[in-house]
């Protein structure tokens, strides 16, 4: 598709006339969004086009649909809105949409690519604001399934905001893990290791997610990478990750428990629910305001290494980590700001000022095969 909107349907309409296409704002392996004008309502909207390449491929139909269907329930500050959907033709194609509310900030995946790495502080406000979104999703009956970088977003107002339900799933369907053959869906530096194995996938799954997006905003790399997806997979399932204070000066040791925890191989050692998650969270984000990091003075839990390898700080035996493929995120400057409560209420802002990374967060956007 040509980046002129124009070139899209009848004239760069959508939906019956109803949203007239403005201008690209970013293009992924599945779909491409573009701002739009709703002409109905006369707002800005964002509308989500499944790349025409993928219209008659029935498994990423299905993902794109379920998107629309995962979201449209949801109506939470820390979620992207879905507000409409359908389908359109483009050259004789039947290509779904989505219309979504239109956010103007930046991805995690951007600040980290761009070495602004946040400080411990604001990097579990932003661990926060995700929890609260996953705590209504789940109580909804949600479960994402697919939490990384590229999936949250800081606004220009500093709050947090979860987007791409494409392979969220409702809780009742858990046992299916929308696998096809020797595949499974995901990305493999925050995979959990029962989506690696095929097995049942629940809430917990996202926990285990989120404690990895917690990990690399702490220690400034993933906590498993590797030369090829398969690797990193491996080390989810097998390998003990070193804790990210070891990983990264920049990490009070403090934390080292929770984020650990959060890690657990088996979702009955890990956080329960993403309210008992936040909760340690925000204990913590108290407890650094108040004394401090690098005192010894306080802890989030014990350390527990449990059993298997231990990964090396540098990676997996020393290699090289996966790099982002070449796509454009978001591109606007956001200027945000550390709310003034970070308990309960709060909207998991963000003060974009604190240890300057250099460049990690590898992650590929591609189904991987399952050990």
């Amino acid at each position: 598709m040509s980046d002129a909107p124009d070139n899209f349907g009848n004239g760069g309409l959508v939906g019956d006339g109803r949203y007239r296409l403005t201008h690209r704002l970013g293009r992924g392996g599945m779909a491409e969004v573009f701002a739009a004008e709703d002409v109905r309502l006369g707002r800005t909207v964002a509308v989500k086009l499944l790349r025409a390449d993928l219209a008659e491929d029935p498994v990423s139909k299905a993902r794109f649909t379920r998107e629309a269907q995962s979201v449209a329930g949801l109506n939470h500050h820390a979620i992207v809105a879905v507000y409409d959907s359908g389908e359109d033709v483009v050259g004789g194609q039947s290509v779904p949409y989505i219309v979504m509310e239109i956010v103007e900030g930046r991805t995690i995946r951007d600040l980290l690519m761009n070495a602004e790495a946040p400080g411990p502080e604001q990097a579990l406000i932003i661990v926060s604001g995700v929890l609260e979104a996953l705590a209504y999703s789940h109580q909804h009956g949600i479960v994402h399934r697919d939490i990384k970088p590229a999936n949250v977003i800081i606004t220009n107002n500093g709050a947090v905001k979860v987007m791409d339900f494409g392979i969220a799933r409702a809780l009742h369907g858990a046992q299916s893990t929308m696998t096809q053959t020797g595949m499974v869906m995901g990305t493999p530096q925050y995979l959990s290791p029962e989506q690696a194995l095929g097995k049942a996938v629940d809430h917990r799954s996202d926990l285990y997610a989120t404690g990895c997006l917690m990990y690399e905003l702490l220690a400034l790399r993933p906590p498993f990478t590797g030369e090829t997806p398969l690797s990193v997979v491996y080390q989810h399932v097998q390998d003990i990750p070193t804790p990210p204070s070891e990983a990264s000066d920049a990490c009070p040791p403090e934390l080292d428990g929770m984020v650990m925890r959060s890690l657990a191989k088996e979702p009955d050692d890990r956080f329960q629910t993403a309210e008992e998650m936040r909760g340690l969270v925000q204990y913590a984000l108290q407890m650094l305001y108040d004394q401090g990091g690098h005192t010894g003075t306080w802890n989030t839990g014990p350390v527990d290494m449990h059993e298997g390898p231990r990964t090396p700080a540098a990676g997996f035996a020393g290699t090289t980590a996966m790099p982002h493929p070449d796509v454009s995120g978001t591109t606007a400057i956001p200027q945000p700001i550390l709310p003034a409560g970070y308990g309960g209420g709060d909207d998991g802002g963000f003060e974009g000022h604190g240890n300057r990374g250099s460049g990690r967060g590898k992650l590929w956007v591609l189904a991987v095969l399952a050990v």
